[in-house]
């Protein structure tokens, strides 16, 4: 009878024994999931932000005399900031260029928490970033100088002097997807600043890329230039977070919606880009799913 009982008695604790290894183990694997050591914290739980942006786009984001910056994305930078909490007076903006892999390497980094810069969402860029949005879908499209009619589309530009910037696709989309055997220098443009003072002198006859690009140079007063409205791409513009920042994308997706839906959006297009000519979108984007 006590043989029987202490072999019981040894499986019983046995069998205890390994539960507990099981419940360790498994402790072990699920922390990190509730709140590892290495689990880096999400914007929401920021009281002071860094946003990576554009420093050289007329209506979108340009520095000016005083060294402060002005436009469109400035704005909805701090639209969405002072939503999550973020005064004014805690932001940083960090201007970041368009070369490959900058921005993303800032956000990797730590560098800028978030980057809301004419910032595309593609399947390359979402390996390694979290994007909320898109706050705007933009569009390429071409612009013109004032009173010129022999373009009205993609297909006009046949023939045509086409501005390019060394670093952009935007011309690729014309002379190689679309197969519109445009003229091209054979040196690039140094940038679209350089494509729209040449355009409105005369020494060419088209710049296309971004419409909001496009728009911000169109609405300077006295530009002489302006928007065909003939879109043929579309160019999603994200709020890049770092990746993983599942939380920080919901909570940005909605103050975007809520952005649109109380008329913000519309208010802010309307300041930077209502004399560029461009027909402007004010529907809300539909949004890439958080991941």
């Amino acid at each position: 009878m006590h043989a029987a009982r202490s072999t019981l008695t040894l499986a019983a604790t046995t069998a205890l024994a390994g539960l507990a290894v099981l419940i360790l183990a498994a402790t072990v694997v699920a922390a990190p999931l509730v709140g590892g050591a290495d689990e880096q914290p999400s914007i929401t739980d920021r009281e002071t932000l860094v946003i990576g942006v554009n420093d050289d786009r007329p209506g979108l984001a340009l520095k000016g005399p005083d060294g402060s910056l002005k436009g469109f994305d400035i704005d909805v930078a701090t639209y969405v900031a002072g939503r999550l909490g973020v005064a004014p007076k805690d932001l940083t903006f960090k201007p970041l260029s368009s070369q490959r892999n900058e921005r993303e390497r800032a956000l990797r980094d730590g560098k800028v928490d978030m980057v809301i810069a004419t910032y595309s969402i593609t399947p390359e860029r979402k390996a390694e970033v979290t994007f909320a949005g898109p706050y705007y879908v933009a569009h390429q499209d071409i612009l013109v100088r004032q009173g010129d009619r022999s373009i009205s589309g993609v297909r006009d530009l046949r023939g045509k002097r086409l501005c390019w910037v060394g670093g952009s696709n935007s011309w690729r989309r014309v002379t190689e997807e679309r197969k519109v055997p445009a003229v091209l220098d054979p040196k690039p443009a140094p940038s679209y600043a350089k494509c729209v003072e040449q355009l409105a002198d005369g020494k060419l006859d088209a710049v296309s890329t971004d419409d909001l690009i496009l728009a911000g140079y169109a609405a300077v007063p006295g530009s002489g230039v302006t928007v065909v409205n003939a879109p043929f791409s579309d160019e999603r513009y994200g709020i890049g977070l770092r990746k993983g920042d599942v939380n920080g994308c919901r909570e940005v997706n909605r103050i975007l919606t809520g952005m649109y839906q109380n008329g913000a959006a519309e208010t802010l297009l309307d300041q930077w880009f209502s004399t560029s000519g461009l027909d402007i979108a004010i529907t809300v984007p539909q949004f890439e799913g958080c991941s």
